[in-house]
């Protein structure tokens, strides 16, 4: 998710040059997806405990999206005038830069362990004074799940030509993690969508709305995924109709039910 500000222009003299992004991959990102990698390949030969292995991978997995999808925001606004993001290190992919502690990283993991919801954690903050057209901003919000879908895409090849193989190769509890991890990423991007203050859903479509509310949005914008959590906790008309637009898109990348079932069991290995 993006957070705007009217933060001042970044000092002339440490001023980033628009142009090719400056982009640096941090050190801690690239050990997270070798993490990530590593017991992924544990789990398909069936080298590590499946519980604790499953969870690992899709927590790697997860924080891998994560920053992801924030670097995908900061991308699009440096490139649509806001060079500020180098100066915060929102084009490094380190998810420390992205995130809070509590709200960043346990409250969505705590969501996840209760119900499989993937609330989006981290955020960027962008200099909306530097992003003068409604297109511009807006995009900047879409950007964001855009990378989730990209990730998507990538975990729906090898579930795929899985698929093809009926699941000959490697451990059934490796296709239940990525499984897991793939519908993750579905229900991410869905949620991310919706025209919710406080969810990239709106940010897509406020730059075209009067200013008065969005202002107004402003102030229900930190409370707004946790009404959202609730809403989608109970039984009611709206957790079905959006459970049953994940299962819909699930099935479009050949996410399978069974194996996602599978890894969530896994993946909750204190139960």
């Amino acid at each position: 998710k993006t957070a705007f500000s009217s933060q001042p222009a970044v000092p002339s003299r440490n001023r980033p040059v628009a142009g090719r992004p400056p982009v640096e991959i941090s050190p801690v990102f690239i050990g997270i997806v070798l993490f990530t990698l590593a017991i992924g390949a544990l789990i398909f030969f069936s080298i590590i405990p499946a519980k604790l292995g499953v969870f690992l991978f899709v927590v790697g997995g997860w924080l891998i999206s994560l920053c992801l999808h924030e670097f995908g925001h900061a991308l699009s606004a440096y490139r649509s005038g806001d060079l500020s993001v180098v100066m915060q290190g929102y084009l490094s992919l380190n998810p420390f830069l992205y995130t809070h502690w509590t709200t960043s990283i346990l409250l969505p993991l705590l969501f996840i362990i209760a119900g499989g919801i993937a609330l989006p954690g981290g955020a960027v903050y962008v200099n909306l004074m530097a992003i003068r057209t409604p297109g511009k901003r807006s995009l900047v919000s879409a950007a964001g799940p855009l990378m989730n879908l990209a990730f998507l895409l990538l975990l729906a090849v090898p579930l795929f030509l899985a698929q093809v193989g009926n699941f000959s190769i490697g451990s059934s509890e490796f296709w239940g993690g990525l499984s897991l991890l793939a519908f993750f990423q579905i229900v991410a991007l869905v949620l991310n969508l919706l025209p919710i203050p406080g969810l990239d859903g709106f940010g897509i479509i406020a730059p075209f709305l009067p200013e008065d509310i969005q202002y107004a949005a402003q102030s229900f914008s930190r409370f707004g995924y946790l009404l959202l959590f609730a809403l989608l906790w109970i039984n009611s008309p709206i957790s079905t109709g959006f459970w049953s637009i994940v299962s819909r898109i699930s099935g479009l990348f050949g996410v399978n039910s069974f194996f996602v079932n599978l890894g969530f069991n896994l993946f909750r290995f204190w139960s």
